[in-house]
């Protein structure tokens, strides 16, 4: 079974919508964004754990939008 590719930080941009890139990387730092891989001196991130790290985010009634 062929794994889907991984994301950069800028395929992640670009998928949630182009959130920016320095956002992402802060996200990293802090630890509160999708879980990363470091691959070599690049982060990436697996699309399956990007949408497990959205579905932990959903906002509930009364959330703001």
């Amino acid at each position: 079974m062929a794994r889907d590719p991984l994301l950069s930080p800028e395929n992640l941009s670009e998928r949630l919508g182009g959130i920016p890139i320095d956002t992402i990387y802060r996200w990293n730092h802090q630890g509160t964004g999708p879980k990363a891989l470091k691959v070599g001196k690049h982060l990436r991130y697996r699309p399956e754990d990007v949408e497990a790290w959205l579905d932990g985010r959903e906002a509930g009634p009364g959330a703001a939008t």
